[in-house]
């Protein structure tokens, strides 16, 4: 038996993200979806009780394989002080950045029709599978996970799942250990989570990352990989700010391993983003495999590329970001990269909310650490 189909109905109007616009927007068939200008996040009424443990340098932290450009200086090699050089400083590097990763050659109209094609229950969490166009012609699928009984409009997150065989079904539940079921565990502190399904597998059960990278890279060939996981990412943040149950302004993101990568990517280049949490993902890009086709490739091992990571954290602030490692992708040897990132945020204010949490403990999302993920973003998003 097939499952039921349910369109989901959208709102005629939508509130855009606070301090990206002024006022509600008519959205109408075919209509452009609203340019994304740099976002500030006004200042929470609380924080974790434990920021000033992930701002604290660890000891003797080894030095990057490669140095950190400083952020701070002006193309006349002058100290950036102010915040209206940084963001001219910022635009620069925005636009450095999406040279070298590329766009896709497909506008982001409308959020996309979205199918309700399964449906169960989690305790009092609604958990559906759904189906929508990412592409023309190239139909995905996500997991929503919600409350059964929302008190008002809900905080949304992103949650991007790990390299796993079973993709979305780790996030909302169905596989894995239960310290990675990122989704459910929001839906239960009121979250709408969203959990899309990378490109990388053709069907939920099955990767097939070299065919499929190779298929992307025919239909978009100005594009590495990572550009197709922030487009995919972007659209799974469309879906989450169109839907009447969800608040535009507070959506936040996380994933851990090949879904830290993205977290990463999201944050710096979507100012929806409002806070995030990225496990793992090898912050330095010769910290994990950075240079794999279905990510940047091998332009990262050139003697003259000088991008780093510590860029896209900047680009990211003022917005809390949480980069968690266990001594393997990250770790101790992450710091550096927060460290060049941090007077980018000290410039907005103190405290600065970016921060680096170091459980020790591998490659893996420990039960009692996880806790602490998720109290990231419900403090902050």
């Amino acid at each position: 038996m097939s499952p039921a189909r349910t369109k989901v109905a959208f709102s005629d109007r939508r509130e855009f993200i606070a301090g990206m616009a002024s006022a509600a927007f008519g959205m109408r068939p075919g209509s452009p979806w609203p340019a994304a200008r740099p976002a500030q996040t006004p200042s929470p009424r609380r924080e974790v009780r434990w920021l000033q443990e992930v701002l604290q340098a660890p000891n003797a932290p080894p030095a990057p394989a490669r140095p950190l450009q400083p952020v701070l200086v002006d193309n006349q090699g002058l100290t950036i002080t102010t915040l209206a050089g940084w963001r001219r400083r910022r635009s620069e590097l925005e636009q450095r950045w999406r040279a070298v990763i590329g766009q896709l050659s497909l506008p982001r109209k409308n959020p996309p029709r979205v199918d309700v094609v399964e449906e169960d229950h989690v305790g009092d969490v609604v958990r559906q599978r759904i189906q929508y166009f990412v592409e023309p012609d190239l139909r995905t699928e996500a997991y929503v996970l919600k409350p059964h009984q929302p008190r008002a409009r809900c905080p949304g997150a992103v949650v991007l799942h790990s390299t796993t065989p079973e993709s979305i079904r780790q996030p909302a539940g169905l596989a894995d250990v239960a310290e990675k079921h990122f989704g459910v565990a929001l839906a239960r502190r009121g979250f709408v989570a969203l959990c899309p399904r990378n490109f990388l597998w053709p069907d939920t059960t099955r990767m097939a990352a070299e065919d499929e990278t190779r298929r992307f890279r025919e239909r978009h060939p100005g594009a590495r990989g990572i550009a197709k996981m922030l487009f995919d990412g972007q659209v799974a943040v469309d879906i989450l700010a169109a839907r009447s149950d969800v608040d535009p302004g507070r959506i936040g993101c996380i994933g851990h391993s090949l879904g830290g990568k993205e977290a990463l990517y999201l944050a710096a280049f979507d100012p929806r983003i409002t806070a995030a949490v990225s496990s793992e993902g090898g912050i330095g890009l010769t910290m994990s495999n950075w240079d794999a086709e279905w990510y940047l490739g091998d332009i990262v091992r050139q003697p003259g590329f000088t991008r780093e990571h510590h860029e896209l954290l900047a680009l990211a602030a003022p917005r809390p970001f949480l980069l968690v490692g266990g001594d393997s992708a990250d770790g101790t040897a992450s710091w550096p990269w927060i460290a060049a990132a941090l007077p980018v945020y000290r410039l907005y204010g103190t405290p600065p909310r970016l921060g680096l949490l170091n459980h020790g403990r591998g490659h893996a999302v420990p039960p009692d650490v996880e806790p602490r993920l998720l109290e990231w973003l419900e403090t902050y998003v």
